[in-house]
């Protein structure tokens, strides 16, 4: 890195490794002055007009912070560079932006209106990098300001932008909880996202905000499951374990015929003897006596996630090898489980700290799914170079893969082990030992004997953890092994650790019968010592001397009550109260205490064998892979694995629904097979179908072929999409539905007839390229943008529909019906011939009429002067604003130039010059005209992305010879596209931009200006909106969205006959609305 020699130049240097860190006080001594000014330079650097010092400085910043040096010192002199242009000086300073915003929240709430302008920078990661950094801010009062930020970053354009809205959801939700409701409807606006970047990003905020939703993964299930072989890891890995909690809710248990057949094993395969030879009745009586279940067929989607997680085993990351064994783990069959074995046994080659997860992972399943590991024993074999809690581990899994066959492999394994120096390692074997010998019977006796080899030890740790073992494998076998009693007896003397001790004591006091020579010795040496004695040691010595007194009480009688005595003024209560509680119990008193008689039944009573067990026995109701599994205890934000429903719940949740046009098409389609008179071809009408339903079936035919694909294209995109997931992961169902909507398709292109075919082949290849593209585009907002087709399919429908029954048009343009996503119109819109209106104003919505402003609106504008024939010396240039999509990018307003030469000499080379534009507008310049003749003109169309706002895009107009600066500003109107939607919609979305959202003015309608028809179309000429249907007759509705950021702009028009009328405009853009208000009113009122 360039900035590395800097370091050793710079005078003001943060201190080295090892030197000390200077005091900030000038005051503070002749020492800490030196280095006061340490960042002096620094700040120069920032404060010049030069780029490149700038960037240099902003990279040793940078590089203090990764060293872990504190720069919050400069935060004003970095905060002042957030709007510089150069593009590597500002992401540099979000960066620091990021880490310090928290620290420094006065300063940064000073710079908020800049990051706001960085939210609409062309620039996708300083939109990305502003929105970071507002939601670093943890200030509550800029919580209104977060959720618009988050909101406009979700709708964006860019896939990186809205992944970074996701991050910033847990954010504001940790900020402020009651805004749960809001944050919920954007997670699952982005949850919708197909854009593999955004997935795991959406699904971690889901975890944080509202795991409890589950509702809202339904529709999204299969989507999930088909992108997660692209998700990056670690977005991989959250959603790999959000769809097991999601499938542990959804689907059937795959192992609960398998419980069945463990409980009766013999019964379920080849039968038993006694059972043949108890005869056929007793086994029809004993099939009967099972409980009847039906047999478990695996749901698609349960079989869909388990295949697509599969791949995922061979992931570099070992998070996301976890995650998927901990998937198959809760979720697959006992048959499909062992896939995992070996992918973890590969992550055991990682470095030390993978290996600690995966071994306690391992460690839990193998006490359930022993077969699965046993291939694979010898990688658990321990080597000198593992860490001590790997070992610990590793053996952890050896003792449980231990069976008859391979334990003497294991018990080799073992005694290497006893001679290491890692003193931990050796205590871990030796326990392991004593579990081999309590689960393997057959071996329990060479376990013990190698355990009384040990106690020859000379390490005394070993020693002390052998006596502790073999305490409780002489529980199980005491009368045989008096001589081991014995012999523990005798190391009294040498062992010091005080639970080894104490087990001596214990042992010898449990079986004191056995070596009744012994016992009263034992007892008299540790009621020597026994004042110098840990606690633990002195309990078992105050036990021993109670069963030795009520056994044997001729020769311990003094000794007891000299133990009693001593124990009576112990520091310790516990030893205290022991003591008084044994002296009552043991020794009648006068008054005779009824426990007393019972004293040999409570000491001496029989007592059950210790069971040794893993410690990881019942850590498997923790989600593996998890926190609160790695630490046995529920980790903060941990949730349940919930148990398996006993019923299945309903499959269908799943299934993505189909449009209503659609399905409407499909019940016509059964009317027609059913009724040849709604036949579309002759030879299916039959002869009997009369010459005046001819005209009607094709009028029919075409409306379908036209309404059908135009508002099909507004669910092209989601139809093809959801036809690839169901393609990947669907069942024969999905298969099925999708060879249907091939014949569909092709029923289509033939019911299209030949004139209507030749006169819209521009259309189907406009459409067929805009589905094309849509397929690809992975933004929602240019999905949007991009469905809004009906409008433009309905400006086609021939004047034969004229003929068409009324119910059934309606039917078609009802836009009560369904409501697809809102945006500009793909196809080229075309001018509605008057006679078309006048038909179209039959088929009424409400009581207003369809009028041709609303089917293609015309700029008011017009064409202006750009530039003028005189100051172009010849050249005379007119722009106007078409209202049609820019080919090149959606986003982008498309402006028609139209140049005429009224010079006598050929203009050539007519191109745009090099904008110099405001921040955030963008130019796509028109093909170079090479060469226009006197006389001549020719049209070009250009794209202007203005940003959502009214500033003039300055550019120049060059030919060969001469520059011309040109200034193109648009009216507001023209910066939004039409929006289709239903009544209800509109109101719903009314309903969420209220406040500062909406601004109302009252007006006084000039009489000229009553009718529906003046009204719509003075509206529709200032504005670019679509007609919104309305249920009264003196209110007006209109809906569009902005070209760049697709925020909402709705516009209402109350025309009450009596007072003043009233309009009201509700937009996220303030601004866009206050001057739509302003040029509404002008129109309306001129």
């Amino acid at each position: 890195m360039s900035a590395a020699p800097a370091y050793s130049e710079d005078k003001g240097g943060s201190a080295g490794p090892g030197e000390p860190e200077y005091g900030h006080d000038p005051a503070s001594g002749g020492i800490f002055s030196s280095d006061y000014k340490r960042h002096d330079d620094l700040k120069e650097m920032l404060d010049t007009n030069k780029d490149s010092l700038k960037l240099e400085a902003m990279k040793r910043i940078v590089a203090m912070i990764a060293r872990g040096k504190n720069a919050s010192d400069l935060f004003p002199a970095v905060v002042k560079n957030v709007a510089c242009k150069n593009i590597e000086v500002k992401k540099l300073v979000y960066v620091y932006l990021v880490r310090y915003a928290e620290e420094q929240q006065d300063l940064a709430l000073l710079s908020i209106s800049t990051f706001q302008r960085g939210l609409k920078d062309p620039n996708q990661l300083i939109r990305a990098s502003a929105l970071r950094v507002l939601s670093s801010i943890r200030v509550p009062i800029i919580v209104p300001i977060m959720m618009l930020a988050i909101k406009e970053a979700a709708s964006d354009m860019s896939p990186y932008v809205r992944k970074t809205a996701a991050h910033a959801i847990p954010k504001l939700y940790s900020l402020d909880s009651d805004q749960k409701d809001q944050l919920i409807e954007v997670i699952e606006k982005l949850l919708a996202d197909k854009t593999t970047l955004v997935a795991g990003s959406v699904v971690m905020a889901f975890e944080e905000v509202c795991p409890e939703r589950i509702d809202l993964i339904h529709k999204n299930y299969r989507k999930l499951c088909n992108l997660l072989i692209d998700v990056e890891e670690w977005g991989q890995v959250v959603i790999i374990s959000m769809l097991t909690r999601y499938a542990r809710t959804q689907f059937l248990s795959p192992t609960q015929n398998e419980s069945l057949l463990e409980e009766n094993p013999e019964k379920a395969f080849y039968g038993s003897e006694e059972d043949e030879a108890k005869g056929p009745g007793s086994e029809e009586a004993a099939t009967a006596a099972l409980p009847a279940r039906k047999p478990y067929v695996m749901d698609p989607d349960h079989r869909l996630l388990l295949r697509n997680t599969k791949p995922l085993l061979q992931s570099r990351s070992a998070a996301v090898v976890m995650a998927v064994a901990q998937l198959y783990f809760h979720l697959a069959p006992k048959a499909e489980v062992g896939v995992i074995a070996k992918a973890l046994v590969r992550l055991l080659r990682s470095h030390s700290e993978v290996q600690y997860v995966v071994l306690q992972n391992v460690a839990t399943m193998s006490i359930k799914r022993r077969g699965m590991f046993e291939p694979y024993l010898k990688s658990f074999y321990i080597r000198s170079t593992d860490p001590t809690q790997i070992k610990i581990l590793k053996l952890e899994v050896l003792t449980n893969l231990a069976n008859e066959t391979n334990i003497p492999t294991v018990l080799r394994e073992f005694q290497t082990y006893i001679r290491s120096m890692d003193k931990d390692f050796v205590a871990a074997t030796i326990q392991a030992i004593g579990r081999c010998a309590t689960n393997i019977g057959r071996v329990r006796d060479t376990c013990l004997n190698g355990l009384v080899q040990l106690l020859s030890n000379r390490d005394e740790l070993v020693v002390a953890e052998s006596v502790v073992v073999i305490k409780k494998l002489l529980q199980m076998q005491p009368a045989q092994h008096g001589e081991i009693i014995k012999h523990l007896a005798k190391l009294t003397d040498n062992i010091q650790v005080p639970m080894a001790r104490a087990s001596i004591l214990w042992l010898i006091g449990e079986y004191c019968e056995h070596v009744p020579k012994i016992a009263p010795d034992v007892l008299r040496k540790m009621a020597k010592s026994f004042t110098a004695e840990e606690d633990i040691v002195k309990l078992q010595v105050i036990n021993l001397a109670a069963k030795l007194y009520l056994t044997n009480s001729k020769q311990t009688k003094l000794l007891t009550q000299y133990v009693l005595s001593l124990a009576k003024y112990d520091q310790n209560y516990d030893i205290r109260d022991r003591a008084r509680f044994t002296r009552q119990l043991i020794v009648p008193s006068e008054q005779g205490g009824a426990l007393s008689r019972h004293a040999k039944k409570l000491f001496l009573a029989p007592k059950p064998a210790p069971v040794l067990e893993s410690s990881f026995k019942d850590r498997d109701h923790f989600q593996l892979g998890s926190l609160s599994h790695l630490l046995n205890a529920k980790a903060t934000g941990y949730q349940e694995l919930p148990d398996w429903p006993e019923e299945a719940p309903d499959p269908s949740v799943r299934n993505v629904e189909v449009p209503e046009w659609t399905k409407c098409s499909n019940r016509e389609k059964r009317k027609e097979k059913e009724k040849p008179f709604y036949s579309d071809s002759e030879g299916e009408s039959g002869p009997t179908e009369s010459a005046d339903s001819e005209p009607e079936s094709e009028s029919e035919s075409q409306s379908k072929s036209s309404s059908e694909p135009g508002t099909g294209d507004s669910s092209s995109d989601s139809d093809n999409d959801d036809d690839e997931d169901e393609e990947k992961g669907g069942g024969s169902g999905s298969e099925q539905s999708e060879e249907e909507g091939e014949k569909k398709k092709a029923k289509k292109k033939k019911k299209v007839p030949e004139g209507h075919r030749e006169g819209s082949s521009s259309e189907e290849g406009s459409e067929s390229s805009s589905s094309s593209s849509e397929s690809e585009v992975t933004s929602e907002s240019e999905e949007e943008e991009e469905q809004a087709e009906p409008a433009s399919w309905r400006k086609k429908t021939p004047p034969s529909s004229k003929s068409a029954p009324v119910a059934k048009e309606i039917s078609l343009l009802d836009l009560e019906d369904f409501t697809p996503p809102s945006a500009q119109p793909v196809s080229p819109p075309m001018v509605v011939s008057t006679s078309l209106a006048a038909d179209l104003e039959g088929l009424t919505l409400t009581d207003s009429s369809l009028v041709p402003s609303l089917l293609s609106p015309v700029s008011s504008a017009g064409r202006q002067e750009l530039l003028h024939r005189v100051a172009g010396e010849g050249l005379a240039v007119d722009y106007a604003f078409s209202r049609q999509p820019f080919s090149g990018d959606p986003h982008m307003v498309s402006v028609h130039i139209y140049f005429s030469n009224n010079s006598e000499t050929p203009i050539k080379g007519l191109h745009v010059g090099t904008p110099k534009l405001p921040a955030g507008i963008s130019i796509q310049e028109f093909p170079e005209i090479e060469s226009l003749a006197p006389g001549e003109s020719t049209t070009a169309v250009m794209g202007i992305n203005f940003c959502d706002s009214t500033q003039a895009a300055n550019f120049q107009l060059c030919t060969q010879t001469r520059q011309f600066y040109v200034s193109i500003q648009p009216p507001v109107g023209e910066l939004m596209a039409p929006v289709f939607m239903s009544e209800n919609e509109f109101k719903k979305e009314q309903g969420k931009l209220t406040g500062m959202n909406e601004i109302t003015e009252k007006l006084t309608l000039p009489d000229t200006c009553r009718s529906d028809h003046t009204v719509v179309q003075k509206v529709t000429a200032t504005a670019n909106l679509g007609r919104v249907p309305c249920g009264t007759s003196d209110e007006y509705r209109f809906a569009g969205r902005t070209l760049t950021s697709g925020s909402l702009v709705l516009l209402t028009l109350d025309a009450r006959p009596a007072g003043p009328a009233q309009l009201t405009v509700n937009s996220e853009k303030m601004v866009i609305g206050t001057m739509l208000v302003k040029d509404v009113i002008q129109a309306l009122t001129q």
